[in-house]
């Protein structure tokens, strides 16, 4: 199956109100939603039209971020991330009280399912759940209560000052100059029904794993933490794939929660 695109304290990664420490940039979220929306089922779009009022996925995926700054929201800053000290599984760290980003893709999800939302509440919920699926697979979302999820980890790209978190979230992204529909566009041979079908069978719970699983291969960097296009070249095949895995695993949920 040919498609055109691309894939898009000691339990606190980082600060909630650090504005550097909150996503995948712009153009990784959108792609993770454009990608998405090519996955839905005829009757999960029609759906998703309904419940965003005719906006896109893509067009949604950002919504999170842009309230950050509304009081009325700001109980999800928590969500944006988890933290899963090295050495210890989820379970064993335990969940925030006031919730974390496995908690609540896992809340927006039920609650969907539920079918008992407002038609605001049904449209906040799904919004949530678009950037929170592409947030897990962000590596440095998973963080590991060292560094505040890499935004301690100071660096320079391409000679300006950085860190490490912004370098994933949209450095590497912004630095090919490509819109996230051309981003999708660049590797429209990747996906094949049996790939698709595997990976909307893993849980939550294992993605958040195999974004801890990559801290390894994020933080191999040089001492001086001059990163630039050795660092690029290195990773972005995992930029890559993961903003692939996040949208088509995001096709996945809606399909499910919006099945006949």
């Amino acid at each position: 199956m040919k498609i055109a695109l691309l894939i898009t304290t000691l339990l606190l990664p980082f600060n909630n109100s650090d504005e550097e420490a909150r996503r995948w940039g712009q153009i990784g979220h959108r792609t993770t939603g454009h990608i998405a929306t090519q996955l839905l089922t005829d009757t999960a779009a029609e759906h998703v039209h309904r419940v965003l009022n005719g906006n896109s996925l893509a067009e949604v995926s950002t919504w999170m971020d842009e309230i950050r700054s509304d009081r009325d929201f700001r109980y999800m800053s928590p969500w944006h991330y988890c933290t899963i000290p090295e050495g210890m599984t989820y379970e064993e760290a335990g969940t925030p009280e006031e919730g974390d980003i496995i908690w609540a893709i896992d809340k927006m999800i039920t609650e969907l399912k539920s079918g008992e939302l407002s038609e605001e509440q049904e449209a906040i919920s799904l919004k949530v759940l678009v950037h929170l699926v592409g947030d897990l697979h962000q590596p440095l979302h998973v963080g590991n209560g060292t560094d505040r999820g890499g935004n301690d980890a100071r660096v320079q790209w391409f000679g300006d000052n950085s860190n490490l978190h912004r370098v994933w979230d949209s450095n590497m992204i912004d630095g090919k100059q490509l819109s996230f529909t051309e981003l999708a566009d660049f590797i429209d041979d990747q996906l094949t029904e049996e790939t698709v079908a595997e990976w909307q069978s893993t849980t939550v719970l294992e993605w958040a794993y195999e974004s801890q699983a990559l801290l390894p291969e994020v933080y191999d960097y040089p001492e001086n933490g001059r990163l630039g296009y050795e660092y690029s070249f290195l990773n972005f095949e995992t930029v890559e794939l993961r903003l692939l895995q996040a949208g088509v695993r995001l096709a996945g949920i809606i399909n499910d929660i919006y099945s006949d």
